[in-house]
């Protein structure tokens, strides 16, 4: 596995997901399953979605360590959403984009969350996890045991 700093960050991996959403649902629309009013419940998922990404992102900040993958973390965060997820920013992301699939109405943009979530683990949750336990040792390896990596 390669240690190094992934030059394409998670939030532009995850624009260029709306946007093949969107497009897989203008060009290939799959079975529009969801009408009107029902569809409007994905607005629901981005919100809680946003919540917890930027949520977990404030957690960050407040305990002064650092949010870019590869750089190095001060502090071990371990409350708020982190006693669940390892990832939450990750799984904030995913939500959204389970909110857009619902709130396009067709099944074509479901197909692009579990490449989604597929970069995610690959890119940047399994070197995060070494980087993590290099710096924070034992701690990052006791929260790893307690702790889950999506949900």
């Amino acid at each position: 596995m390669n240690n190094s700093i992934p030059r394409i960050r998670p939030p532009v991996y995850f624009l260029i997901a709306i946007a093949l959403m969107i497009l897989l649902n203008s060009v290939f629309p799959l079975a529009h399953w969801l009408k009107f009013p029902w569809k409007y419940f994905g607005i629901v998922f981005i919100i809680l979605g946003f919540a917890l990404t930027y949520g977990s992102f404030i957690l960050f900040r407040q305990a002064g360590t650092q949010t870019h993958p590869g750089v190095k973390a001060t502090v071990l965060v371990h409350k708020g959403p982190y006693r669940y997820t390892r990832n939450p920013m990750y799984v904030g992301l995913v939500v959204i984009l389970l909110g857009v699939a619902i709130l396009l109405g067709s099944l074509s943009p479901f197909l692009v969350i579990p490449i989604m979530i597929w970069i995610l683990h690959s890119k940047f949750i399994l070197r995060e996890e070494k980087w993590m336990e290099s710096w924070f040792g034992e701690s990052y390896l006791e929260y790893k045991k307690k702790t889950r990596r999506w949900l």
